[in-house]
């Protein structure tokens, strides 16, 4: 219990209203912030290994824009488009700048992965370059869309920051270091061969550390948060892996899983990737739980400094079990996106439904909606206790 306690101490600055609701960071936060913000820029910065290995040395990315459209070799079957687009297309950008030039768009009735342009849009086009410099092949990726992204992202920085203030900035910040890690860190290392499992707990774990101290600050309630969400990860990690090999599920479930096999990454173990995946999409819910019990077991201690730790417990439970009431269907509405086509498609041929729950499709998103709900259950009890024994030391 003593070192317990003492850990505490350390954690025992106030966030970010302080004592008397100000607007102050502590010293111990501010220094926090600034490690984060380094931490991401040189994550950020450190190559990965596979920046280039998709991209050809002779080809050069150039913005153009659709001036003609040619139809004629186009098959349509049903709903479904066959055959080659003939493309007149303007550069916008770079040294072709205002050239024109033919290419063909094909299509191959796949209509995820086809596109059909019309005259006036934008696309994103890769020109292969000639030893002579000159342009040699012209392939159109999709509708470009990097000017889209661009507004976008920056009117929700703008919004975020206009209603929160200071906390917005932390947001953000929470929000790039969090995209960084799992697309820096998390994902290369599955690449190279690292267990996805083991990388996944620690990443995650990172992850929720960096967002509930920058949230919280490295207070008894951020460490109280932390303790919560990183034991639901650990569970829920465990719980992941049981009963993934239990329902007999492979990773392949997953789309584009099959294409890393086949484009040189056979050594990946996509059932492990799968796992990670179920902890990794629930530690978000998780945060929010254990940040939200914390905070409203802190602001009880705050109002009431007489009551006692059992009597705080009890408190925290009370919310908790309100708090996962909600929480548990926020996650299933979440997950419920990814196959709603699908079981849209089930229920419209007839199928029944035994039959449907036991396609490895809808139990893989069954195992992962339960499971993530399973973990997210037990971060509640996990979070309540840590903030009881934290918030609440034995000489208060």
């Amino acid at each position: 219990m003593k070192l317990f306690e003492k850990i505490a101490a350390f954690f025992s600055f106030p966030g970010f209203f302080g004592n008397k609701n100000s607007f102050k960071e502590s010293g111990k936060d501010i220094l926090f912030i600034i490690l984060i913000c380094l931490i991401t820029i040189i994550v950020f910065i450190v190559p990965t290994g596979f920046e280039e290995s998709g991209v050809q040395s002779n080809a050069v990315r150039r913005k153009v824009l659709i001036i003609g459209t040619d139809d004629t070799n186009v098959r349509t079957i049903g709903i479904i488009k066959y055959g080659d687009q003939n493309l007149d297309i303007q550069v916008l950008s770079g040294e072709f700048r205002g050239e024109i030039f033919t290419t063909t768009n094909h299509l191959t009735g796949r209509m995820e992965m086809d596109k059909i342009f019309v005259e006036g849009e934008t696309a994103l086009a890769v020109l292969t370059l000639a030893d002579d410099g000159t342009i040699s092949m012209i392939r159109i990726i999709d509708h470009y869309r990097t000017d889209k992204i661009i507004i976008l992202a920056s009117l929700f920085i703008l919004f975020t920051v206009f209603l929160m203030g200071w906390i917005g900035l932390k947001v953000l910040l929470t929000f790039v270091f969090t995209a960084v890690m799992l697309i820096k860190v998390l994902y290369p290392l599955a690449l190279h061969g690292y267990n996805p499992l083991f990388a996944g707990i620690i990443i995650s774990t990172i992850i929720s550390a960096a967002i509930l101290f920058l949230v919280g600050g490295l207070s008894r309630r951020g460490l109280s948060a932390f303790l919560g969400t990183a034991s639901g990860i650990l569970f829920t990690a465990v719980l992941s892996y049981v009963v993934t090999v239990w329902f007999k599920i492979h990773g392949v479930v997953r789309p584009f899983s099959e294409m890393l096999l086949h484009t040189g990454y056979g050594h990946l173990n996509l059932t492990q990737l799968f796992m990670s995946g179920i902890f990794i999409a629930a530690s978000g819910a998780m945060m929010d739980l254990s940040m939200s019990i914390a905070a409203a077991m802190d602001e009880i201690k705050v109002q009431q400094p007489e009551i006692s730790r059992m009597q705080l417990i009890k408190s925290g439970y009370i919310i908790a079990r309100q708090s996962v009431g909600t929480m548990s269907t926020t996650l299933l509405l979440a997950y419920s996106a990814e196959y709603t086509a699908m079981i849209m498609v089930f229920i419209a041929q007839g199928i029944p439904f035994e039959n449907i729950i036991n396609m490895v499709w809808v139990s893989s998103e069954i195992v992962h909606t339960l499971v993530g709900c399973f973990g997210l259950t037990l971060v509640a009890p996990f979070t309540v206790f840590a903030s009881g024994f934290l918030l609440k030391s034995d000489n208060q």
